[in-house]
């Protein structure tokens, strides 16, 4: 099967952890294992990530050091998709030293009047207490957001339309390439009247971008993996309950935090009505499990899918 990984930036950054070189590429390294079993496995796969962590750091480096000219958020999302994919190809190309791999830079066309620009709802950068956060709020001018029992800056985060270099990645995975691309949502474009192409301050959530991709590759499979074992209702609460395997007729992404598990729920519906093929959410060590249908949060049309 070809199947559209989408690492969750949790996945990649443990939640609270500080974000230093060594402990993202130690994350990366526990990735990139269990990328290698789906591979060994004999899928084929197209690896996205999130960078919802790194994207704030450096906008909050940019800030410190900056003499007035900071660096916009696309720009900031290539870096991080430059340097992320960098780490995730060369730990990958470690443990499957005879496969091609290619590391590409996304752009993704959003609407220029997308009401999200006016409605802030991503988070970036890292977690602080509820004081930290309105203090950091007031002086900088962010909009801030409850992200569990800690506070984050909050951007905006418009649908993407389309992934300018799918067939550039259609192209490679023919050839047996392993891509990591998409990173971070892809590097946010719109076009101009005359049609040209300028980035946005913006950054586009992974999952919606991922499911995107995967419907434009006419991927078999989504497969979002973060640091929860399945999509849970009533998350938190003393009656959360694990789903496993829903239709779109029992679930909303409405029923979700708009910043966490919301835009999963969204990617997977919206991938599985478009292709009638299966969408998974679960924890990144049960990927293989996952794909099997034993673990994780499924999303089908129909009747069940049977890998």
């Amino acid at each position: 099967m070809l199947i559209v990984v989408a690492l969750g930036g949790n996945a990649l950054l443990r939640r609270a952890e500080p974000m230093t070189a060594g402990n993202q590429r130690a994350n990366i390294v526990r990735a990139t294992a269990v990328l290698a079993d789906l591979i060994g496995e004999g899928h084929s796969i197209v690896i996205t990530h999130g960078n919802g962590p790194q994207v704030g750091l450096l906008a909050l480096q940019a800030e410190a050091t900056s003499d007035g000219g900071t660096f916009p958020l696309d720009v900031l999302g290539a870096e991080t998709a430059g340097m992320i994919g960098y780490v995730i190809e060369q730990e990958l190309g470690n443990l499957l030293n005879k496969r091609l791999f290619a590391t590409l830079l996304t752009q993704v066309k959003v609407d220029p009047h997308d009401p999200a620009f006016a409605h802030p709802t991503k988070p970036i950068g890292p977690v602080y207490d509820e004081a930290t956060a309105h203090r950091l709020a007031n002086e900088r001018g962010w909009q801030i957001a409850p992200d569990g029992d800690k506070w984050r800056r909050v951007v905006p985060s418009p649908k993407p339309l389309e992934i300018l270099e799918a067939s550039v990645i259609s192209f490679l995975v023919e050839r047996e390439v392993i891509v990591i691309c998409t990173g971070g949502g892809g590097v946010p474009v719109v076009a101009r009247e005359d049609g040209s192409l300028c980035g946005v301050e913006a950054v586009i959530d992974k999952d919606l971008a991922s499911s995107l991709l995967a419907r434009q590759l006419k991927a078999d499979m989504l497969l979002m993996l973060t640091d929860v074992d399945a999509v849970y209702v009533d998350y938190g609460t003393a009656t959360a309950r694990a789903l496993r395997q829903v239709t779109r007729s029992e679930i909303s992404e409405r029923n979700f935090p708009a910043g966490s598990m919301g835009p999963k729920v969204r990617a997977a519906i919206e991938f599985a009505e478009a292709t009638g093929n299966p969408a998974a959410i679960g924890e990144l060590d049960d990927a293989v499990k996952i794909v099997k249908g034993e673990r994780g949060t499924w999303f089908e049309t129909g009747a069940p899918f049977h890998p």
